[in-house]
């Protein structure tokens, strides 16, 4: 038995730090994800070869999937690299974490995806995506018997950038229905929602029991500015919603309740990862029994320790652990 089983995309994370008018120079959109092709990860690269990245294995579902497993749930990840460094580098990462995942998640050809991950001196991060052989991942990469014995089934919208992760979340989402697995889905990022709404839409199908966005998400989606028209149209999609609100805290929204949770102070360097954790933190608390508002202020909490340094993730296993002690004497 598995409490959680993801799927998503399987990426380093290399990160540097910049000033915004390297943004500014390389028409990067500030904040946001672009993916991108090989030739232009190289080009900006090779504009970094001062420094010396940060380098962990990432990619926003394996970020929330590790974080509930550092907390205390037993985790499945379902994902695609190459027979390269890149690829090895990943996988040890994610069996070092603890997590569980396919046999057959590397290939023996292409190249290994990666995220460049550029942070300015406000803390925003703006990440640059090659999904290298990531974007493949299919439906032959899918553990049917981990997804059917595991409590809660996770994606991330980032798949509905390619037709054939599109298909796999779909089929993922088709089998943990039929199996009685709870489905809860992220939007990523707005640049999902803006140009890749229709695959999306696939994804999510008929409804999930739960709907992880941030604020910008919710009103791009809703092609509104009031935060209260796009609540009422996104609980036709999820049962459950989940809506971050940067420092504010979070909103809550159940079938038959409406929650704001607060946030908790934090000196951000780095906001990279804020969301994946947010959700490793509320996908841990459900498994572990809590109730919504205190799975979401531990999402909150851990959040806010998360942007207090540089990375996607927490950097050891017992810093989690710690994280999750601090709350619940606080709590």
């Amino acid at each position: 038995m598995y409490d959680l089983y993801g799927l998503g995309n399987a990426l380093v994370d290399m990160e540097y730090q910049i000033e915004d008018s390297f943004l500014k120079h390389h028409d990067i959109a500030k904040g946001h994800m672009t993916l991108v092709e090989e030739p232009r990860l190289e080009s900006l690269t090779a504009d970094l070869s001062e420094q010396s990245p940060i380098r962990m294995s990432g990619g926003s579902a394996a970020n929330t999937i590790i974080a509930a497993q550092a907390f205390g749930a037993q985790t499945f990840y379902s994902c695609k690299v190459a027979s390269d460094e890149t690829g090895a580098f990943f996988l040890s990462d994610l069996g070092a974490a603890g997590v569980a995942t396919t046999p057959n998640a590397q290939s023996e050809s292409g190249t290994s995806g990666c995220c460049l991950v550029l942070i300015t001196p406000d803390a925003e991060r703006s990440m640059n995506t090659c999904l290298g052989i990531s974007s493949s991942l299919s439906e032959s990469e899918i553990d049917e018997s981990a997804l059917a014995n595991s409590r809660y089934f996770y994606v991330e919208g980032y798949l509905s950038s390619s037709e054939q992760s599109m298909a796999a979340a779909i089929a993922c989402r088709e089998l943990a229905e039929s199996a009685g697995v709870k489905t809860a889905v992220s939007l990523s990022d707005p640049s999902m929602v803006e140009y890749f709404r229709e695959p999306l839409e696939k994804i999510l199908g008929n409804g999930v029991d739960h709907l992880f966005c941030n604020e910008e998400e919710a009103l791009a989606w809703s092609r509104t500015d009031r935060l209260d028209v796009a609540v009422a149209e996104l609980r036709d999609i999820g049962k459950n919603l989940n809506i971050t609100l940067g420092s504010k805290g979070c909103m809550v929204v159940g079938i038959h309740d409406k929650h704001l949770v607060k946030g908790y102070p934090a000196e951000a360097v780095d906001t990279t990862g804020a969301g994946d954790m947010y959700a490793g933190g509320c996908l841990y608390g459900w498994c572990a029994g809590m109730v919504a508002q205190q799975a979401a202020a531990l999402g909150n909490f851990s959040a806010a320790r998360l942007v207090e340094q540089f990375g996607a993730r927490l950097r050891e296993s017992a810093d989690y652990q710690t994280t999750l002690n601090n709350f619940l004497q606080k709590n």
